[in-house]
């Protein structure tokens, strides 16, 4: 569905020595933005998972205001011209149900600022928390020179990779040239140097690439569970969300793949969410390690290629009767 661009970041009065103070605070703004979206039956997920949380992102910026703003500024008084723009923002995420990354046109990951539009799903994977604690204890000190970020959308997986390991070589793969071009954009937002963008179905152009860690953050929402998202992700590309009946068609497809783009002591991270169940009911011989985040688990594995190759036959199996 078509999204109108951010609000215009021109400035908030024609003539600012002029300005008309409320009496309403930044805080006051942020605790009626919470209440209104409470009472509209919002749904949130889109890099924050309440109404407080979004409303004070939509007031900070707003007021460009930096994200990690002081709570000493929360009793800062608004001008008049302050409080339409913020009220214009919080009546558009209301009557259009527009995650308010869309709104404001940025996304934060790993600690870093994304651009974020209707091209690729709003940047919100907990595989940030492991990008941030260098992949550990999974790598286990191994030597890692080059990775694969599949799937890559914003490419928030591969940038904030390259961010964190400037030494590494990391690829973004996607299929969307959407995805790809917002994902050009983030790299030169971010001065990803050592990060690389390229079309793909999968690994279908990546004959004879090799990876010691290849992570991915594929669509796994199942047909059914996709149909019935909020309003929310209507606004988001369905090709980022649809997975088949059980949400592991592409998931699958991977893991039947990966060892020939994995060395020899290589590691695939792979994000299935809700999924887990149905992936653990269909290998429950493979030896997957699921993750546990500061929130708990969260649906992503970590599996070792040898394992991967050992039970390549049933993996083949599964993945080839998806077509």
């Amino acid at each position: 569905m078509p999204v109108s661009p951010p609000p215009s970041d021109g400035p908030l009065s024609a003539s600012p020595e002029s300005a008309t103070f409320e009496q309403l605070t930044i805080v006051d703004l942020i605790r009626h933005g919470g209440s209104l979206f409470a009472e509209a039956g919002l749904t949130f997920g889109h890099s924050y998972d309440n109404a407080l949380d979004e409303a004070t992102q939509l007031v900070l910026h707003a007021l460009h205001m930096p994200h990690d703003l002081s709570p000493v500024y929360g009793q800062s008084r608004v001008t008049t011209a302050e409080k339409a723009k913020v009220l214009a923002l919080f009546g558009r995420r209301i009557r259009e149900r527009v995650p308010a990354a869309y709104l404001t046109g940025e996304a934060w990951f790993a600690g870093l600022s994304f651009k974020s539009d209707p091209r690729a799903l709003v940047p919100r994977s907990p595989i940030a928390e492991l990008i941030e604690a260098g992949f550990e204890p999974w790598l286990g000190g191994r030597e890692v020179r080059r990775a694969l970020d599949l799937c890559t959308g914003s490419g928030c997986i591969a940038i904030a990779t390259g961010h964190y390991h400037p030494d590494w070589e990391v690829h973004g793969i996607d299929i969307s040239d959407d995805a790809l071009s917002l994902a050009a954009e983030n790299k030169a937002r971010l001065h990803a140097d050592n990060v690389a963008f390229r079309k793909s179905d999968l690994f279908s152009a990546l004959d004879g690439e090799v990876y010691d860690l290849i992570v991915t953050n594929p669509p796994y929402v199942t047909d059914d569970e996709t149909d019935a998202l909020p309003q929310e992700y209507a606004h988001e590309p369905e090709l980022g969300l649809r997975a088949g009946d059980d949400g592991l068609d592409l998931a699958l497809r991977i893991m039947r793949d990966a060892p020939a783009h994995l060395s020899e002591h290589g590691l695939l991270i792979c994000e299935v969410g809700e999924a887990e169940r149905a992936l653990v009911e269909l290998l429950p011989e493979l030896p997957m390690a699921w993750v546990e985040f500061k929130v708990g688990q969260m649906g992503i594995f970590v599996v070792e290629r040898q394992d991967l190759v050992e039970h390549r036959d049933r993996i083949r199996e599964l993945a080839d009767a998806r077509g």
